[in-house]
């Protein structure tokens, strides 16, 4: 496994980090979703990115205790917009985790310089922190451009942006201007971890042709890919290690059984509903279900769904 230092922050991350969101998503028991990121880890995994509202500081621990690993890299977000809010992020993640520091803290998906304004207290109390030595990094999730580019202006530590070969969840800019932001961001010294390689699960049929984009990327220091399972662990690990995904680990990824998941953000706008030639989407009591029977999971409803609240996994 190939180890990068995060732009100027000094933390020291593997090339492939572990996104943990899969657990909660899948509702994946305490112990074997732990099981998975402890064969991460024993592969040389040292980096798992996760968040306030994930809820899965549990697994997180526990696989630490199944692996031995107590030095394990992990990045946290939280939506708080004050001080206090702040404080109590900091201080859940500190004792689910049974750590005294936490590597990274980061606001979850700001949008722009306006959003990164309004957190202006959550945000001092993080750099507050980092002083402290409770935080080691600060920095930011978005799915956006502007707020890329505010990380930046700002100054901040690391940055954790969506970026994949279609560009798809980029809610405000092409693939091409976000390429342009993250390179300005890694270039003035911030750390860039990647997130959505495959678009949220929406393109895993084309897994080969996803991480061949985004390792050949030398903006990005780490990518953050959802796992669940052993094969796909393996899988890659080994795709980064070498470079591209082995024809036979992609089909054991497009081969695994997966559903439409719909996020409780739904506002049930109804483009989905519009847009699936299956007949598979509806709206019911204002939030989009899907007929698991009609969905052939084409991933068409989540690039029209304004919130991005349409997954795969």
């Amino acid at each position: 496994m190939e180890y990068v230092k995060l732009g100027n922050s000094g933390i020291e991350v593997s090339r492939l980090c572990f996104g943990s969101l899969t657990f909660s998503q899948t509702a994946m028991s305490i112990d074997a979703g732990a099981a998975v990121l402890a064969e991460a880890i024993a592969a040389g995994v040292n980096f798992t990115d996760t968040a306030q509202m994930y809820k899965t500081y549990g697994y997180i621990r526990r696989a630490m205790e199944m692996s031995g690993k107590y030095d394990l890299v992990i990045s946290s977000k939280t939506y708080a917009y004050n001080r206090e809010l702040a404080v109590e992020a900091v201080e859940e993640a500190r004792r689910e985790l049974d750590r005294d520091y936490i590597d990274i803290f980061m606001l979850h998906e700001q949008e722009s310089e306006h959003t990164l304004r309004g957190h202006a207290e959550a945000l001092d109390y993080l750099y507050e922190c980092k002083a402290k030595g409770i935080i080691k990094a600060v920095g930011l999730s978005t799915h956006h451009v502007a707020a890329v580019k505010a990380a930046t202006a700002k100054g901040l530590d690391v940055v954790h942006p969506i970026i994949n070969v279609d560009g798809l969840g980029i809610a405000d800019g092409t693939r091409e201007e976000m390429e342009e932001a993250i390179k300005a961001a890694h270039d003035a010294g911030l750390g860039v971890f990647s997130m959505k390689a495959f678009g949220g699960g929406n393109l895993f049929r084309r897994a080969e042709e996803c991480l061949e984009y985004i390792l050949k990327l030398d903006c990005v220091d780490s990518i953050a890919i959802g796992m669940q399972a052993s094969e796909e662990v393996q899988a890659n690990v080994a795709a980064v290690e070498k470079g591209a995904l082995a024809a036979d680990a992609a089909a054991k990824i497009r081969a695994r059984s997966r559903r439409l998941l719909v996020e409780d953000w739904c506002e049930g706008c109804g483009n989905c509903v519009k847009r699936c030639g299956q007949k598979a989407m509806r709206v019911e009591n204002g939030k989009a279900v899907c007929n698991a029977e009609k969905c052939v999971l084409c991933g068409y409803c989540s690039q029209v769904c304004p919130q991005w609240c349409l997954k795969i996994v």
